[in-house]
């Protein structure tokens, strides 16, 4: 089997090296240089900014949003620059559009990625609201009832229909029901998967490198990863990694109709995962 470590080494690679990187639909893609001028955008890019992507490319940011945003967006990343971690914004207005959208950028390979999806249904914190009490009803577990008991709760936080929690060589799984077959840990997964089965989003300009898009919690799987998903009856996956402690591991939530990717929950079961991974290496420093 596949180690959870590999897995994270290869997660971010397409399994076909000669085929471009998509972006999954109903997302939106910018892709930044370190002074906020617009290198890559995915297709559908009009649609958040309200002009299309030949436009967009080669210009600044700042011609497309309003200056408020801007300076908003900015001043979050100023505090990010440095680290490997996602920031986020929430019910932003970028453009005179009334539809507000949640944000989340991250330093890619010398770029910042910046990604956005319409917001979230749903009152603003209920999911982070909950984290708490999930991972207190954890305090007296150890060895394989924590793992059963984190997967458990993991699926009650994001409302998934299967959670597979790996760690090492352990496993842990919480389903609704029966799958045809088991989570594969190795197939390579962005963080999101909406819907497997709809057709991903071009990248413009195509003939760019990838190497900063493959970061992106929203590119769209490759080929050969959406047939895997399908075979095991997944349309939607959330994979949370774990962080935090010297043991690699991965939460995989599957869904059997697809998601609408939301950034406050993705953040939400960070967190969780982040507190799992401090609880479970308590548990092995007390029982080896």
């Amino acid at each position: 089997m596949t180690s959870v470590d590999e897995l994270r080494a290869d997660s971010a690679a397409p399994a076909r090296m000669n085929e471009s990187i998509g972006y999954q639909p109903g997302a939106y893609l910018l892709e930044l240089s370190l002074d906020w001028i617009v290198l890559r955008a995915s297709q559908n890019i009009h649609q958040l900014l309200g002009h299309s992507y030949h436009m967009a490319v080669d210009e600044p940011l700042g011609r497309f949003v309003h200056s408020q945003a801007l300076h908003d967006l900015r001043n979050l990343f100023s505090r990010l620059s440095g680290t490997t971690g996602v920031a986020r914004a929430y019910r932003v207005r970028l453009t005179d559009d009334q539809d507000l959208v949640d944000v989340a950028f991250q330093l890619s390979d010398g770029r910042v990625l910046l990604e956005a999806v319409p917001c979230a249904e749903g009152h603003y914190g209920e999911a982070f609201g909950t984290v708490g009490g999930l991972i207190s009803g954890l305090a007296n577990s150890s060895g394989q009832a924590l793992l059963d008991g984190a997967a458990r709760r993991m699926r009650a936080l994001t409302g998934y229909d299967r959670v597979t929690l790996f760690s090492g060589s352990a496993q842990a799984e919480s389903s609704r029901g029966a799958f045809p077959t088991a989570a594969a840990p190795e197939t390579p997964l962005p963080a999101f998967v909406g819907d497997c089965e709809r057709e991903s989003v071009p990248v413009f300009p195509r003939d760019r490198p990838d190497s900063s898009v493959i970061g992106a919690l929203l590119r769209a799987p490759d080929r050969d990863a959406s047939a895997r998903l399908r075979a095991e009856g997944v349309r939607a996956t959330l994979s949370v990694p774990l962080t935090g402690n010297d043991m690699p591991g991965l939460f995989r939530c599957d869904s059997r109709v697809p998601r609408k990717p939301s950034f406050e929950l993705h953040a939400a079961a960070d967190l969780f995962a982040q507190l799992f991974a401090l609880r479970l290496e308590v548990d092995r420093l007390r029982n080896g």
